[in-house]
């Protein structure tokens, strides 16, 4: 069974900048496309980042472009998130989604999320 673990949350002031980590295990890393969502409390949740199996494409949320940047190393079979420029509606729970498409059918794992907050 596939495990999925984030990392690297913490409490950072305005313009700061923290590095997240998804640590995967239990099945093939590199066939899967990774995900950074977040999530508040009341709101949907948002996709932050997206990035192909092999690394060469990567997209961003709006609200993150050019702050946030998604990179993998498959022979970790670890994904990571830097974020700088830290702003407050930066603030959330920090997940990652990795999936694959199996035929008709896509298969994929959720991590349990690492909470960000950003505050003076």
């Amino acid at each position: 069974q596939g495990q999925v673990v984030e990392s690297g949350g913490d409490l950072v002031q305005p313009g700061g900048s923290l590095t997240l980590s998804c640590t995967t295990s239990g099945f093939a890393f590199s066939a899967f496309t990774v995900r950074w969502y977040r999530q508040v409390p009341g709101k949907e949740r948002d996709l932050v980042a997206a990035l192909s199996p092999f690394g060469n494409n990567a997209t961003y949320g709006d609200s993150v472009k050019g702050r946030f940047t998604i990179s993998r190393d498959n022979g970790k079979s670890t994904a990571y998130l830097l974020m700088n420029n830290l702003e407050f509606e930066d603030t959330a729970l920090y997940r990652c989604n990795v999936e694959r498409r199996l035929g008709s059918s896509t298969m994929g794992y959720w991590g349990q999320g690492t909470q960000v907050t950003v505050s003076s």
